[in-house]
Formats: structure tokens, sequence, C-alpha cells
């Protein structure tokens, strides 16, 4: 499973007090606390926890609060945690709050907002609404934060980055990472309530705190399964959903990861194809060939690094990170020929500066949390498989996105969330049933290389809700300014709850 940041999805004041009210429906009675708290907003700036968000959080437009939640709702007197959350406020006659999540999981809505805000600053949607970016449970500036691996450990490879299935050799190996992640993160309970289910529970407690009586949302990527999973469990607080790059609700967890795997791949040999029509490009002027001359680039990495300016080198896996992320746009098509022409120089400092953008890695050698936060989530939200269902996963993939095999035998491999203090707290399917909501909005790309255009149709399906299909080769594209077909589509909904026709279509 590729680890890639969720901000390449898009390339100070007084403070103010803000009383919750109470949904249609009330909150059972031992968690009105939660509910009804009163939440401060105040500059952003002590919020931040990377170097760039330094840089965006000093921004005055922003302010930012901590809502208390409970680490475990089944013991709301117990321990709490902290949803931390940045507003950019509306401009004109506002509707409501509108939560945002970019995906990941593990990435920090707070930073997405503050990226996207100078993008939005005009438009309509940061008119009437107050855009909020939380970071959920165990990402960014909310606490407890899931850490599984020390920044050096990072540089040095030895975390789950790049690497397409975990490598956990034994048993002893997936209670040393379950370990590893509880000592960092806070311990056991706190390891084990960072999920999707609580997350969930937490946005409705936002919802409330916001004033809010019901929840309008935008999510792109694993986004669309926070808010589905919001839309089965709290139907009757639904104002708007639109999501954009659907987490297919008909496929388990395994299935689903193999149709990600063939669509990188197609990515790839999209890349490759359009690399080809130049005669200096240095996967060769033959698309059929390009696996096979991208594996001869890169597999020499795994066992000598390419020289950088900065020391560190460019592993195999830091290559592959990088041409990966970059496949997640043609935009970033140039990016990545170029690194390949480089590393064909012998040197390795533009693949590296690109791994170093998707692995969240600031200038200052600090990583952001979320590559340990998509472990730390997706172990308490997916099934875990036996070792022998793990060698047969691998073999899959391994099939499944040949570009990056690394031309060895694929390895015994335990699961790495086989030593989880708690078994996973999402069922599968991750939807179990149709959901009974008002009108919901799904984006989904024909070309999509993360999420597959058709679980865009199944969401939309399952949620009764309308399909937007898109025609283009990136993963993303609701309101990040590379259609006005597409946003024009999706601000009209979220402002005025109007979807298109059926059969809608627009192009990338």
């Amino acid at each position: 499973m590729f680890r890639v940041r969720a901000t390449l999805i898009a390339l100070g004041a007084a403070s103010l007090a803000l009383t919750g009210c109470t949904a249609s429906a009330e909150p059972r009675p031992d968690l009105a606390e939660f509910y009804g708290q009163r939440i401060a907003f105040e500059p952003c700036a002590p919020y931040a926890t990377t170097a760039v968000d330094g840089k965006l959080f000093a921004d005055a437009r922003f302010d930012c609060a901590r809502v208390q939640v409970p680490l475990d709702y089944a013991e709301p007197d117990g321990p709490r945690s902290q949803v931390a959350l940045l507003r950019l406020p509306a401009r004109g006659e506002k509707i409501g709050s509108l939560l945002v999540n970019p995906g990941g999981p593990g990435g920090s809505g707070m930073s997405f907002v503050a990226q996207l805000a100078q993008l939005w600053a005009e438009g309509p949607v940061s008119e009437r609404f107050d855009v909020i970016g939380f970071d959920p449970r165990g990402v960014g500036a909310s606490t407890p934060q899931a850490n599984c691996y020390t920044d050096a450990e990072k540089d040095r490879g030895e975390d789950f980055a790049g690497q397409l299935v975990p490598d956990v050799p034994d048993a002893q190996a997936a209670r040393e990472v379950a370990q590893r992640c509880a000592d960092g993160s806070g311990g056991p309970q706190a390891l084990a309530s960072f999920g999707t289910a609580n997350v969930v529970r937490d946005m409705d407690v936002l919802r409330s705190v916001l004033g809010d009586e019901k929840l309008s949302y935008l999510g792109w990527s694993y986004g669309t399964q926070l808010g589905a999973r919001y839309a089965e469990t709290f139907p009757q607080h639904v104002r708007a959903l639109a999501l954009d790059g659907a987490i297919d609700p008909d496929l388990t967890t395994t299935e689903f990861h193999l149709a990600q795997m063939t669509s990188i791949q197609q990515a790839f040999d999209r890349f490759a194809a359009n690399c080809a029509t130049s005669a200096d490009c240095p996967l060769g002027t033959d698309p059929g060939r390009a696996t096979e001359a991208f594996q001869a680039l890169v597999r020499p990495l795994q066992e000598k690094p390419a020289p950088t300016a900065d020391g560190r080198g460019l592993n195999y896996s830091d290559a592959l990170t990088a041409v990966t992320s970059a496949l997640y746009s043609p935009r970033l098509w140039p990016k990545a020929t170029e690194g390949l022409a480089e590393l064909a120089a012998g040197r390795g400092d533009l693949l590296l500066a690109q791994r170093d953008i998707a692995a969240g890695r600031g200038p200052d050698g600090r990583y952001s949390n979320s590559g340990d936060a998509v472990y730390a989530i997706r172990c308490m939200d997916s099934p875990r498989r036996t070792p022998a269902e793990q060698a047969e996963f691998a073999r899959q993939v391994s099939a499944a996105v040949p570009f990056a095999d690394p031309g060895r035998p694929v390895p015994e491999s335990h699961h790495e969330c086989e030593a989880w203090p708690e078994p996973p707290t999402m069922p599968e399917p991750w939807i179990t049933g149709p959901v009974d909501v008002p009108p919901t909005l799904t984006v989904s790309i024909t070309g999509d290389p993360a999420t597959p255009y058709r679980g865009g149709v199944n969401l939309a399906r399952v949620l009764g809700g309308s399909l937007l299909s898109v025609n283009g080769s990136q993963h993303g594209i609701a309101l990040l300014g590379q259609s006005e077909c597409v946003d024009d589509i999706v601000a009209d909904y979220l402002i005025n709850l109007r979807t298109p026709p059926e059969g809608a279509r627009c192009s990338a």
C-alpha cells in the first residue's frame, strides 16, 4: 500500500466564544457535556506541527480551536481526546459550517484548508460557509497523536513507506510494530481509539459545537468513507455531503487495494505513453517496454542508493514513492520524467524532493505524522489477514502493479496490524445497507489512479444520491480549480442543495 500525502490532491485576532446548540435529536445524556461545550477560537500559530504549517497558520484570516471528545465513547467519563480545527470564516451571509477532510487516512484538514484558502478566497463556498478543516483524532494537531517512527527512522526507510505490502516477517515483528506505535501514541487505549468509527462520532460533536443543526461536508478519497459512514450513523443530521474519489462500498478491503493497484499501474501506463512521445524519454519511446525500463532504473537502488546533495541518497522505496505520487495527477508527470532522467544520469535529487513532499517531510527534516496515522487508523478499520492470506495478497499485488515489482521473491509476511491492541471497529462491507439521507453528490473521475471510477458509481447508488462523472486522469478535482464545470456543480449543491441531472458529466 502506498503512502501518498493528501496534500497532493491540491498542488489572529481576538478570541471568539461560540456556544454549541443541540441537534434535532438530543445526544445521549452522558455525552451532553461534549455536545454542549463552548469552544474558543484563537490564533492558529500554536497549532502548527510542521514547518510548512507554521507559515500557513500565521495567516490572520484563520482562527483555530480544540474540541473535547471522549477517548472511548463507551467510557465518556474516562480520558479525553482533543480534535483540533482551523476555520476560514465566511465572507458573506452564512449558511453554516462546512467540514472538510482531504483523505488519507492521516491527512490534515487544517493544513489542507490553509493551503487552499487563497484558491477559495473569492469563491461562493467560502462566502457562504465557515470552512472548517479538522485533524481527525490521531492526526496533526489533534491529541493523542499517532506516532510510530522517528524522523531519523523515516529518513532511513525503516517505516512502511514505499512498500507495496508492509514487510512484517513474523509474529514478533508484528508485536514490535504494535508496541512501538502504542508507546509513541499514548498507550494501547489511545492507539485503539484511532479509527473511522470514532472520527465519525467526533464529527457529530463538531457539528453541534459549531452551531449546526445538520452537517454540511466535503470529503475527498478516504474522506468519502468518513462522509458515508457519518450518513449511515447519523442520517437525521445530514444536510449535504459532497464526496470526491470514492472508496468503493461494494469491495472488501483486500479487493479495494487490489483494484487500487490495478488503477495505479494503468496510470503508470498512461504516464509512460505520454513520456514516449518525446525522443529523450528516460523510459524509452516504446510504451510496451516502459515497465521494463523503469525497473532497470530503480531496481539497482535496492543495493546502491543514488547520490543526492544532502547526503541521504535515493533508495528504491524513495523512488517508488516519488513516481507513484506523481501518477496522481498528469500535472505532476513532468516532474517524474525529469526525475527519472536525472536518475538515469546517476543522481537522485529531484526524485528525493518529490518523495519528501509525498512523505510529508519538511525542509527542516521533520515529518508530519500522517504516515504513522495511516497505519494506526487503518489498523482499527480493516480486517487482519492471516499469514497465508497475506502471502496470497502480496502475490496478487505484485501481479497487479508490475512496474513496482522489486524483482525479488515475495517474502512470507504477517499482517502489519496483527498484534494491534483491539480488533477492528468498521464492518465489512463498510456500509451495511441502503442509507436514507437527503440528496448527496458523489464525484468520480473516469481514470482516477487511486480510487477507481466504479467506486463512485457504487457509492452514489448506496447513498441514493447523484453522481457527477468527470473525464480525467487525476485523483481529486472538486473545488480544486481544475474544472469550472465541476466546481460550479459542487458549489451549487453545497449552497443551494441542487443536484445535477442524471448522467451529468464534466471534463478535467
